[in-house]
């Protein structure tokens, strides 16, 4: 036998084969050399064991997660080759041309258009709504179009104040003039607006038009709206059926449409029927709201059974529900107007206790409002600014994180009642947090200051409100700072609207107007000089009135010469921005370009000439405008018209000559106005038109015949 098949049966003797793994040829080998026979003379050197086997590529897979890390980061700075390789273009799938266009979604608020929002949403809680409007209607011409979430916005903001025809107004322009996608909110605040005004009739059409031709189902919210609207015309019967048709479309049962239903039959003296609802609803919802039970209190408190209103409250609580801070705010307004202050304080602490972020929100700010509004009007001051910081006792409760709305009411109140030092530590408490005072505050504590004849203070908080970037409407500038010229801070008073002039949007006409003549009536024609030189500058518009005021004041000082260099438009023909005629909106830099970045000429023609702008028209029709002419002449504009039509000033002109309108007109059809123009008289269509009737401010008009 040979010496290697001697060694290999040895092997194997010693080394029985396992049955769990194969052993690999390289350790058959190492094993040989290990275990050799004694009558082997030859002594072959050692053989190094081999390295040891691991069965994964890391240590631990918290070591292969960093290198998954690891390796995302550097793809991310540094892509694959065959990333950056230049290849054919992707084409997208071609979109079918029958398939209804869907509406935006919230990834479309990026970039600019993002911006454009929060500048929108900015006006909007400063309450300059117009401003807002005219920025969101006339970003509809530019490239950076808003977002259906910014017409809603603006939308919502116009019923808010009641400011219902132009709400209406503005869904039409965005969604039927200006080829934007409505959402459900969108039709909803459209639904809500005509029910509020009255015309629940079109409400249920604009109903049917979402289910015709909407690639969306109503909402609840839809359903909350008309059948509230229903409700209040009268017509409980087809919300019924209204009720009925949700429920048979595979809706939820939806506590506050039978909420709605359950109120008016109370009200009609039906507790039977308004029983039948309530119990449906208890069978077809495990969990309601207890908005329902507050509505039965409602009614029980008011036929004078206050027995039958607890009984329902304690039923509700029995129940153990957990309910949101809306539905125990409307328990506590019911029980506080009722005079049930001790079970109003005692839900007031359980929700207090219950308060446990982020998993359980208990309380908001309107809780504590609704409770601190009660102890002033008990004129418990006292116990009122112990309810604001009161917390919950319970183990594991939180206190709650106050926001700006809650400061708001609080300091509101304080102002009312005159505790103005004790509205001021609330006010610098709210600043020491990471909270930023907003537009309301601000009016009430410089209007508080003001009543208090603290004027310096008043100044120092309008000065704070106009760094901070916060919008100052027209009616609050021209009040603080017809106070503030009346007290004798005109230069205070110059030096502030100065500043508020370096920022967009620019002050209002107005603000500049109350600056300039109480400057010139305190004799600062300095002061005065450099003001109109802004207003110029920044394209604000000087009314006529204004200025054949500041003639006569500076007339009677021999400094003619002076106003009419700093009135002469000239100096701004050829510069970035050109001065307009009073009426017309100020356009600044930073806004989208309005009406596909063209900009016309404005200034008024004081004799005869030709004024002609050469760029294309889009559409068919002529357009006449608004700038002044009061001596001969013809201004004629050739700017794009966005729709057709005719647009005629047909009153009489008593100096002569055309007048044509070089901005776009928003819808079709014919708009005339009928007022006379004597002489030099004014028809100011500096931006598009929204409505019928004649207007001075030049904000949009959508339509409609003028």
């Amino acid at each position: 036998m040979s010496l290697f098949r001697l060694l290999l049966l040895r092997s194997l003797n010693h080394h029985p084969p396992k049955h769990t793994a194969l052993v690999p040829l390289s350790h058959f080998f190492h094993n040989v050399a290990l275990n050799h026979v004694s009558e082997n003379t030859i002594q072959d050197p050692p053989i190094p064991p081999p390295p040891p086997q691991r069965s994964y590529a890391f240590t631990s897979a918290e070591e292969a997660a960093a290198e998954r890390r690891r390796r995302k980061r550097r793809l991310r700075i540094e892509p694959p080759i065959h990333a950056l390789r230049a290849s054919a273009p992707y084409a997208p799938p071609t979109r079918d041309p029958n398939a209804p266009r869907l509406p935006d979604s919230t990834s479309a608020l990026v970039g600019h258009r993002l911006n454009l929002h929060n500048r929108v949403q900015s006006l909007i809680r400063a309450s300059d709504l117009d401003a807002a409007s005219l920025l969101a209607r006339s970003s509809v011409f530019s490239s950076t179009r808003p977002t259906v979430f910014t017409c809603n916005a603006i939308i919502a903001a116009m019923y808010r104040n009641k400011r219902f025809n132009e709400a209406v107004a503005l869904f039409h322009f965005f969604f039927k003039q200006s080829d934007l996608v409505p959402n459900v909110v969108s039709y909803n605040n459209l639904i809500n607006t005509h029910c509020d005004m009255g015309e629940v009739d079109t409400a249920i059409q604009v109903y049917h038009e979402i289910l015709e031709n909407a690639p969306f189902n109503p909402s609840p919210m839809t359903y909350r709206h008309l059948t509230k609207g229903l409700v209040d015309a009268g017509r409980i019967e087809e919300a019924v059926d209204l009720l009925r048709e949700m429920l048979n479309k595979g809706h939820g049962a939806d506590s506050l449409v039978f909420n709605n239903l359950i109120s008016g039959f109370l009200n009609l003296e039906n507790l039977n029927k308004a029983n039948e609802l309530f119990d449906e609803l208890k069978e077809r919802c495990l969990v309601y709201d207890g908005v329902v039970n507050a509505t039965f209190m409602e009614w029980w408190f008011n036929q004078g059974k206050d027995k039958e209103a607890m009984e329902s409250y304690k039923s509700l609580l029995d129940r153990n529900f957990k309910m949101p801070p809306p539905t125990c705010n409307a328990l506590l307004v019911v029980l506080l107007n009722h005079g049930k202050t001790k079970e109003a304080l005692a839900l007031f602490e359980n929700m207090l206790d219950n308060h446990t972020p982020p998993n359980t929100q208990a309380v908001n700010s309107d809780t504590f409002s609704i409770m601190v509004n009660e102890y002033f009007k008990l004129r418990n001051f006292e116990e009122a600014i112990k309810t604001f910081r009161k917390v919950g006792k319970k183990l594991g409760s939180k206190p709650f994180a106050m926001d700006t709305a809650g400061y708001n009411n609080i300091i509101s109140r304080l102002c009312e009642h005159g505790m103005l030092s004790e509205a001021e530590n609330f006010f610098q408490e709210l600043c020491g947090k990471s909270l930023t005072p907003d537009v309301p505050m601000y009016r009430t504590m410089i209007d508080a200051y003001l009543k208090a004849e603290r004027v310096d203070d008043a100044l120092r908080s309008f000065t704070n409100m106009v760094e901070s970037g916060l919008r100052v409407v027209a009616s609050f500038g021209t009040r603080v700072f017809s106070e503030f010229l009346k007290n004798g801070k005109n230069i205070e008073a110059a030096a502030l609207l100065t500043k508020m002039g370096e920022k967009d949007p620019k002050p209002d006409a107005s603000i500049y107007d109350v600056v300039v003549r109480g400057l010139c009536n305190a004799g600062e024609l300095d002061k005065s000089l450099d003001i109109l030189d802004q207003m110029m500058k920044y394209s604000i518009g000087v009314t006529p009135a204004l200025r054949e005021f500041v003639r006569g004041a500076f007339g009677k000082v021999g400094r003619n010469e002076d106003m009419g260099r700093v009135l002469n438009e000239s100096r701004w023909r050829f510069t970035g921005r050109q001065p307009r005629s009073f009426g017309q909106s100020p356009r600044s830099p930073s806004r989208p370009a309005e009406m596909g970045g063209w900009q016309p000429s404005v200034s008024p023609q004081m004799g005869g000439g030709h004024q002609y702008s050469g760029s294309s028209q889009m559409g068919g029709g002529h357009q006449y405008s608004g700038s002044p002419q009061i001596g001969g002449g013809h201004q004629h504009s050739g700017s794009p018209q966005m729709g057709g039509g005719h647009q005629h000033s047909g009153s009489p002109q008593m100096g002569g000559g055309h007048q044509y309108s070089g901005y776009p007109q928003m819808g079709g059809g014919q708009q005339y106005s009928g007022s006379p123009q004597m002489g030099g008289g004014h028809q100011y269509s500096g931006y598009p038109q929204m409505g019928g009737g004649q207007q001075y401010s030049g904000s949009p008009q959508i339509g409609g015949q003028q």
